[in-house]
């Protein structure tokens, strides 16, 4: 088994229960296992801010799936939830993204690994610094990476 990070986004309809869904759903797929779940945030929009606020979290895996079957499965599960892709950085119901894979670097037109904006977006290292402060992704800890990050507007959920 190898552990895998996996970063989760939703700003359409019932963000809350769209997560739980989809962490759920991972959960339930053979060959993953559940190790850790972040807390909800409340995030801004990024990218293109002209939409609703985001709800993200975090989950740490230990998994059997290759790196791509890991991305298939949760591209599988947006899928099922309803997700359609209509623009980048645009509103979604939901998004999973891995962000970090035990052991493997990976750059193809598929998927790359660690997840190319990891250290570079508060939005995703939030969460993931709750359940994985001193993770090494790029030769510097998550907290490290987001010690260099506005914070500004992220919240976690009561």
């Amino acid at each position: 088994m190898t552990r895998a990070y996996l970063g989760l986004g939703s700003n359409v309809g019932d963000k809350a229960a769209m997560l739980a869904e989809a962490v759920d759903r991972l959960a339930e797929t053979p060959g993953i296992r559940l190790l850790a779940r972040s807390r909800d945030y409340r995030t801004p929009p990024w990218g293109d801010t002209d939409q609703d606020w985001f709800l993200n979290a975090a989950i740490g895996v230990e998994t059997e799936l290759s790196p791509h079957d890991l991305l298939e499965a949760g591209l599988a599960i947006e899928a099922s939830l309803g997700r359609v892709r209509e623009r980048r950085w645009g509103p979604r119901l939901i998004d999973i993204d891995v962000l970090f894979y035990e052991g493997a670097e990976v750059s193809d037109e598929r998927l790359i690994l660690p997840h190319r904006f990891v250290r570079e977006r508060a939005f995703v290292l939030v969460p993931l610094e709750e359940i994985a402060p001193d993770l090494v992704i790029g030769g510097e800890t998550v907290s490290e990476a987001l010690a260099k990050l506005d914070r500004t507007g992220i919240t976690p959920l009561a």
